[in-house]
């Protein structure tokens, strides 16, 4: 017979703040709230931490995207009847799991990635890369965190043209110089407009406003301005995608659905230029961390602890506690029986309360506290891991498609991050490669990845080959061992007395999730700093944080 392990028991019962998840954005908030000395219960149903932020080994990545995938009807939670009364003057509204994926396609051509499952650490969110500049970089500076971790260079990034050919980008002064696929014209160009960059942000910067850029065409989108400056096609390209990082066609106003302002542009510019050089032991402008993204939850996680916070994993929420007349949030329903309760709620993506399972009446319960928001637009994320990188020496790179690069219709960019054991999130001698791209449907999405990995890779198949068809391209191309699709939805978060976090969503960055979680603690929390520093004989002491492990 199986032995069933106790829950414990919680205390105290009361609390500031209650957290379901141990996602990014709820650890953040979990660690900013305990900073300002607010007492935070962090829970999670499942055994790591991370959830839809986790880094996992494969075995455990193809389990959690297959429990988490889109269900034809949610069903309620059999513990908890949909009307039962609590122990006070409340009632227990069953919360439902909202499963955030679908479509998932998985093909293996080998057995070694499956047999080698635990020596994997695969990013549910990837790819997903830190410029050094980062705001995010700044937050891990600021509360000591960066003790927990280490970071490697990416070592290039590189860009696909018309013909299908991977280029540098040329992102730096002698980058421009290096490059033997630019003119003389184009060098010139590009450094000229580099210089206009570097010379309007010195004069913004500095306080004395900038002429050398107009408001009027700080307000233009940023594709007009480039043409305006006369850049060739090629550099607005590299330019747009591949530092600025547009998801959209930024040349087709009809389809494109994020159009970049020229002063939003200017300003990743610099945030990129900016990254170079700032840490000693960083080649480029980016980073990653050593075992996967999935380490920054809980490097948050640890410094809420560290400041009071109670973590309970593998505790899962069945039912929230409402007040009876006025339908308001009190507390949580635990799946061992024990009611606990806060001022503040905070809820993972995945969990949702549907009327029709809430004994309150509508008007008690307001929409904004049953649901989070779906965005119309979906992110498929893909996982290719191969033998060989995409370059000769060349470990861990970003690759960047832009519109039109893999296809005349394409309207998206794609991105395409390939990592190596040397970051410690697969076995020695193989690579793991992250594709993703914004889309309105599976199929739209799935013929996008398929598009970028037959152009970057070469499918293994034991046995004889063609090789009168196929050597050259067999020489080139790395052979895949196994693949991953996948559909994940992209969500907003609903602030009001319960708070839903979001999704990961389409960005390489956390700019947008950061400054999304610091509004919301400035909500809960009116005229408390967001993380406030720390003194001299803290742990996370400012000293500790200076430098990034690299």
């Amino acid at each position: 017979m199986e032995e069933t392990i106790p829950y414990p028991h919680i205390e105290p019962s009361n609390f500031d703040l209650i957290v379901v998840g141990t996602g990014l954005p709820e650890s953040i908030l979990a660690a900013a709230s305990s900073a300002v000395n607010k007492t935070v219960l962090q829970l999670d149903p499942y055994p790591l931490y991370g959830s839809h932020y986790a880094s996992l080994p494969l075995q455990d990545f193809i389990s959690f995207i297959k429990s988490q995938q889109l269900q034809s009807e949610p069903s309620s939670n059999p513990q908890v009847p949909q009307t039962e009364h609590g122990s006070g003057n409340h009632v227990c509204v069953p919360l439902i799991t909202r499963p955030l994926y679908s479509s998932l396609e998985i093909n293996s051509y080998s057995s070694e990635p499956l047999d080698n499952s635990r020596k994997f650490c695969l990013d549910l969110t990837g790819p997903r890369v830190l410029l050094c500049s980062d705001p995010m970089i700044d937050l891990i500076l600021k509360t000591g965190i960066n003790q927990y971790m280490e970071f490697k260079s990416v070592d290039a990034s590189f860009m696909s043209d018309a013909e299908g050919k991977l280029g540098t980008v040329p992102d730096s002064r002698s980058a421009i110089f290096k490059d033997r696929s630019l003119s003389f014209t184009e060098k010139n160009q590009l450094m000229r407009f580099f210089k206009l960059v570097q010379g309007h942000f010195l004069s913004e910067s500095e306080g004395e406003g900038s002429d050398l850029i107009s408001e009027e065409d700080l307000e233009s989108p940023f594709v007009e301005f480039l043409t305006k400056l006369g850049l060739s096609h090629k550099l607005k390209s590299i330019i747009l995608y591949a530092i600025v990082m547009a998801n959209y066609d930024q040349d087709n106003m009809e389809v494109c659905k994020d159009i970049i302002k020229t002063k939003d542009g200017i300003n990743y510019l610099t945030l990129y230029h900016s990254s170079v050089g700032r840490f000693p032991n960083a080649n480029g402008a980016m980073i990653y961390p050593l075992y996967g993204q999935g380490e920054l939850p809980q490097a948050f996680c640890r410094r809420a602890a560290v400041k009071g916070c109670i973590h309970v994993l593998r505790m899962l929420v069945i039912a929230l506690l409402m007040d009876k007349d006025s339908g308001t949030y009190k507390g949580v329903k635990l799946v061992s029986g024990q009611e606990l309760f806060s001022a503040q709620l905070i809820l993972a993506p995945s969990f949702k309360i549907t009327s029709s399972l809430s004994p309150l009446s509508s008007h008690e319960l307001s929409s904004h506290d049953l649901t989070l928001q779906d965005v119309e637009q979906k992110v498929v994320r893909g996982i290719c891991i191969t033998r060989n990188s995409l370059k000769p020496d060349v470990a861990n790179c970003l690759v960047l498609f832009p519109p039109g690069s893999l296809c005349s219709d394409q309207k998206m960019s794609v991105r395409v991050f390939q990592l190596s054991s040397n970051v410690a999130v697969c076995p020695s001698g193989m690579f793991v490669t992250y594709l993703s791209a914004l889309c309105d449907n599976a199929v739209e999405g799935k013929n996008l990845l398929h598009s970028a990995i037959n152009a970057l890779f070469s499918v293994s198949i034991s046995g004889k080959s063609d090789k009168d068809d196929q050597s050259e391209i067999t020489e080139v191309k790395p052979s895949l061992l196994w693949t991953a699709l996948y559909l994940q939805e992209l969500t907003k978060g609903a602030f009001e007395s319960i708070n839903y976090m979001t999704m990961p969503d389409e960005h390489l960055h956390y700019n947008c999730l950061l400054d999304t979680t610091a509004k919301l603690f400035q909500k809960m929390y009116p005229g408390e700093e967001f993380f406030p520093r720390t003194n001299p004989s803290d742990e996370f002491a400012d000293d500790a944080g200076s430098e990034l492990e690299t």
